[in-house]
């Protein structure tokens, strides 16, 4: 016979996805990021009251973070009572917000652009507490894969591309991003089919106001095209060309020395990927089109950056 009420008080277990959950909470702007949405929300004229904007807004970060559909969403929070009490849907609640009604808030984000806006607030919130000094940049590409079709026409999304990565083809996006190379903060973010040449979108990655930039092999030639330069590009030496360096030689032991000097401080662009895809689980493009997708990953970078900066933000308040 299974035995129940054991008289355990469940809500005493302090479990990660809580920790998770309440970090989370306190380094969000939340006043802020209302203040940008309210204008741009429904009034609620006709119909039921809308949700309040912190509401759905808590329920749409909690689609980045736990990487859940809209009907995943809808299902979480009739199951899961930590869900409900992290978007302040609390016991006398008479009704919780549907699959269409996440859906309508994410399109609206969608049609005002305000992703984008999301993430410039939470940079310069970021920045005005000295987090980052925009001395300089890194820029790196990932792909992110898409789906080889639609449930819906069955047919790839145009907007994607094939593309060859080592000895493998990927049918995916690109996410082009530019990082600041003292705090790893993600400052800007595009996104492309995964056919376009990193170095073509490499422009658009900085900021301006950056005196260096470090890349990969795959921007070699960058310094040479006429928008960048005005920064000072290191740009990591070709594999091929590093392994025929001889270390027993002075003149190339000082290059090798030097590539892992630049090594070393473009690999924190890595970070915010390493964030993204192991802490937030997202690997795989989950709507039809770069519009949709480029404001799924400008929410994300912005979550990325402020769980990057939690610790440092819990220290200057």
């Amino acid at each position: 016979m299974t035995q129940l009420g054991l008289g355990l008080d469940l809500s005493t277990k302090r479990t990660r996805k809580r920790e998770f959950l309440d970090e989370m909470g306190r380094v969000v702007p939340w006043q802020k990021l209302i203040a940008l949405i309210e204008p741009h929300y429904p009034k609620g004229k006709t119909g039921g009251p809308p949700f309040p904007i912190q509401t759905m807004l808590r329920i749409h970060f909690m689609q980045q973070w736990f990487s859940l559909s809209d009907p995943a969403m809808e299902e979480a929070l009739h199951d899961i009572p930590l869900y409900r009490e992290f978007a302040l849907l609390g016991t006398g609640m008479t009704r919780l917000p549907d699959e269409s009604t996440i859906l309508r808030f994410r399109h609206l984000l969608e049609a005002h652009k305000l992703s984008a806006r999301i993430l410039a607030t939470v940079n310069k919130i970021l920045h005005d507490k000295g987090l980052t000094l925009k001395v300089g940049s890194a820029v790196d590409a990932t792909l992110i894969s898409a789906p080889s079709s639609t449930r819906k026409s069955g047919t790839r999304d145009p907007e994607r591309s094939q593309t060859q990565k080592g000895r493998s083809w990927y049918f995916a996006m690109k996410a082009h991003i530019g990082v600041d190379v003292e705090s790893r903060l993600v400052h800007t973010v595009k996104c492309t089919p995964a056919n376009v040449h990193d170095i073509t979108v490499a422009h658009k990655l900085l900021h301006g106001k950056e005196k260096v930039a470090f890349a990969d092999a795959g921007y070699a030639g960058i310094e040479k095209r006429g928008k960048t330069k005005a920064v000072q590009w290191h740009v990591a030496m070709r594999p091929s060309k590093r392994r025929k360096l001889d270390k027993s030689k002075p003149l190339d032991w000082i290059y090798n020395k030097i590539e892992r000097l630049k090594a070393g401080v473009r690999a924190k662009v890595e970070h915010p990927f390493r964030v993204l895809k192991c802490q937030f689980g997202y690997l795989k493009a989950r709507y039809r089109g770069l519009v949709k997708n480029t404001a799924h990953i400008e929410t994300q970078f912005a979550l990325v950056n402020l769980w990057m900066a939690r610790k440092a933000l819990a220290k200057a308040k």
